[in-house]
Order: structure tokens, then sequence, then C-alpha cells
């Protein structure tokens, strides 16, 4: 990917010199004559390296600096800190420059110079650049692999097979397709498989397609440029190119409409796309890795699915059972999210509480399983697990398939219950199926986002509960 460098010099003649040196080496660099028209320009696109003089009219090298790395300092001000600095000053001027790397620049070059000159202190600063971030991203996403929250726990044989299946996969920059419930735990298996690659210490990107509608999904996955749609103030940056050299996750891709799937086909094939807004084509190296809980063999049949698409997604499929298939797995979990989320408090988990956690189905699997234990330690006031609080025995009836009833109330009041019972598991599954969002929820249940928000209410339903 190319890196963009910003050029300030008020000597025309000079910086269009260095605009074509740079071009030249693959580069991709713009010009200001001063530091406001600088700051300027950062506040509509991001750029890699500023590459300054000292001496301008309206704002000088200095201060152009200061303001960036105060800006740094703000809250939002990731963008401002990753930007590297170089101060380009007259022979007999090294004291200025000292101070400018004192003041945070990256390094300095004193004119007059070369070509070669420039192009070696430029590829100093890159190289040091990309080592902070090694470093940073290895402290950070890379090293959280060993938490306990990235480690999928089973003994179940079903499981075994697909770790070895990770293991094998991961050696490739094949593209894998995880298919399972929800709440079975794709993203850990996605993240196992890039963790253990060759692509470890670079990004993994995750987003959830299905959260998201066709115009915020296409900026979020291909970038755009500013001025592109409205309330595109600034250039945006999109997934496919944070994730290069890393591994893509997209996540719920069976519900993305056919003119994303269309969109999404072309990226996957050439390795290449435009950012919304804009005709520069960009190349990425990405290693894909797609989750469904939707059967898209199915979808494929009913035309719901590109066929293509499909074909190009699922070379490598891994199926993941749900926990209801791998009951043997579910004490050793208990005890796992119990440490966890009790952060000791809590030591053991009783026969009877394990007891309870096997008479139950898990329509929601592991995520469910969390949430019950998170919810149940919370209540716990002893150092051993006792009880499990379960949903109530009619909603577990109703989700099982067997309606419960108090057939001595009159038959309007119970089928108003009945329906509030099946309403509130319906919006349930439409949600976790989106992960709480609404307009999706909406559109899938043909209601309007006034009547979702209004029956949220009156079940006592969070959208955050919902959310990954």
């Amino acid at each position: 990917m190319k890196k963009r460098i910003l050029i300030v010099d008020d000597e025309k003649v000079f910086s269009s010199y260095l605009d074509q040196i740079l071009s030249r080496k693959g580069y991709e660099s713009q010009v200001a004559g001063n530091g406001q028209d600088a700051l300027a320009l950062c506040e509509q696109a991001e750029f890699d390296l500023i590459l300054s003089d000292i001496k301008m009219p309206k704002m000088d090298g200095l201060e152009l600096l200061r303001t960036v790395r105060e800006r740094a300092q703000q809250p939002g001000g990731e963008r401002w800190a990753q930007l590297a600095f170089i101060i380009m000053t007259a022979h007999g001027s090294v004291e200025t420059a000292v101070e400018a790397m004192k003041n945070g620049a990256s390094d300095y070059i004193t004119k007059p110079f070369n070509s070669d000159e420039v192009l070696l202190v430029i590829k100093k600063v890159f190289e040091q650049k990309r080592l902070q971030e090694e470093n940073t991203y290895l402290r950070g996403e890379v090293l959280d692999k060993y938490n306990a929250e990235n480690v999928i726990i089973s003994q179940s044989p079903k499981m075994q097979r697909i770790f070895t299946m990770i293991e094998n996969v991961a050696q490739t920059d094949s593209t894998v397709l995880v298919q399972g419930e929800t709440g079975t735990g794709k993203e850990l298996v996605a993240r196992s498989i890039h963790y253990n690659s060759r692509r470890k210490n670079n990004k993994f990107v995750a987003i959830n397609c299905g959260a998201l509608a066709d115009n915020l999904l296409e900026s979020e996955l291909f970038g755009h440029e500013k001025g592109a749609f409205t309330g595109a103030i600034r250039q945006k940056i999109g997934k496919f190119e944070l994730a290069d050299q890393g591994t893509l996750f997209l996540d719920e891709i069976g519900n993305v409409s056919q003119a994303m799937q269309m969109k999404l086909l072309r990226v996957l094939q050439e390795m290449q796309f435009e950012r919304v807004g804009g005709n520069r084509t960009i190349e990425t190296d990405v290693r894909i890795i797609a989750a469904t809980n939707e059967n898209l063999e199915k979808a494929v049949e009913e035309n719901r699915f590109r066929e293509d698409l499909y074909y190009r997604i699922n070379v490598i499929p891994i199926q993941l059972p749900p926990l209801r298939q791998r009951r043997e797995d579910i004490p050793l979990l208990a005890k796992h999210f119990v440490a966890k989320l009790s952060h000791g408090r809590v030591k053991d988990v009783s026969d009877e509480a394990v007891q309870t956690l096997l008479s139950y189905d898990w329509p929601g699997n592991i995520r469910e399983l969390e949430n019950i234990i998170e919810r149940s330690v919370i209540l716990e006031r002893g150092q051993t697990l006792l009880s499990i609080d379960l949903p109530n025995r009619t909603q577990r009836k109703a989700e099982a398939g067997v309606l419960d009833f108090n057939e001595e109330l009159p038959l309007d009041q119970v089928r108003e219950q009945m329906v509030d019972v099946i309403e509130k598991e319906y919006l349930k599954r439409v949600l976790a199926k989106y992960q709480g969002s609404i307009k999706r929820a909406a559109e899938h249940t043909g209601l309007t986002t006034r009547s979702i928000h209004g029956k949220m209410k009156k079940f006592d339903l969070r959208k955050e509960d919902f959310k990954r």
C-alpha cells in the first residue's frame, strides 16, 4: 500500500521537485505552501508523513509540528499521533532542527540535499515507524491471544477435530468459511487461525457485515474520499486497507445484500478496490475468513446468495457444533466463566448447579452460557456457585416448543400471555441475529423502528445485550 507524504514548503519549484522524486519512488504525495494549509489538508485526508520546511509564512514548520503533537494528545487524536514528521532546514540551522527533534520530529535533513539523501531519511523514518507500530501491536493485539478470553476451551471430540483443522489451515492463505449458530465462537476460531498463521504479526480486522446498511458497509469496507456523500467531511481508510498483510474477518456475511455481494466478489477476485467517491485503484493483500449462522447452500438455492461468491469464500469450510451437541464441555466452560467473571471470588461450581446447566438446551450457545454464569455469579454470595439463574420455566418451555400455561385463567388472558412469550423470544432471536441493530431488526420483522423500540421497552430488552 502506498505511503502518503505531505510536502510543506513555500518554494513552489522546490516542492514540485520533491513531489516528482517521491512519485517516481512509489509514494503518494501532496503539497501545501505553509503550516495552515497543511493542517487543513490533514483534516481532509490521512497522511503517513509530513516533510516540512521550517521558515514559511502564516505558520512555520516548528509551529506546525507543535500543533500536530498537541492534537495528538487530544481525545480522538490517534491519527495525528501516527503522523511521522521530518524537518527540512537550511545549512547552519542545525540547532533549530535539534529543537524540532525535542518537540517530536522523527528526523531532519539539511538543505541543499540530493534525491538519494531525502529518500534515505524517509525510508529510515518509515522503518522506525513500522517497528514502533509492530511493537505496540505485539504488546496489545497479538499478545491478547494468550488471554483467557481468546482461548477456545473444549474436550469434545468434535472440537478436537476442529482444533486440528485450525492448525492445518493456519499454515495456508486459503479463504475459510466458519459456519455455526449464533454464540458458538466463530470469531474465536477466526482469531485462532490468524494468530497461528504467518500473518500473526499484522492486524486482525473484524467487521459485522450483517449489522450495517449497504452504504455504511461499503464505506466501512472500502473507505471513502472527502465529499463522497453527505457527512463525509474527511477521507476514511476502509477495513480492506487496514487489514493489509493481515486477516479480514467478515462476520455474518450471509446477511449481505445482493448488490454488496457483487462488490465483495470483485474485490475477493482481484484484491483491488476503489474508495467510495474515489477513482484510484488500491491493491491489498489480506487473508479472508468469513462467518455466518445462515445456511448458505439453502440461500444459494433460493437465489438470496450468489453462487460464485459462495464458492469463493467456501474454500475451506469449518462447521462449529452448537453447545447442546457438546454437552461434555458445559462443566468445563462453566468453571472457566466462573473464574473469569468472579475474578477468583467464587472458587467452585456445585454438582447441583452443573446438573441445572446440563438440563438446558442453550439456544444462545456459549454466549448465553457466559451471560447466565455472569448473572448467577453476581447473585452468589459464597465461594461456591450453588444455583443457576436460568430463564423462567415458561420461557424455557416455549423455547423447547412446549406450551406451559395456567388453564384456570380465561382464554383471552392465556392467549395474551403466550403471545408475549413468543413475541419476546422472536424479538430476542432477531436482535441477536443482527447484533442489536434496531434498523436491521425492523427490516427483518416488517415493523417500524418505533415499534421495535416499544416492544424492547415492554420486554425489558436492551440492544447492548445483543452486541458482541
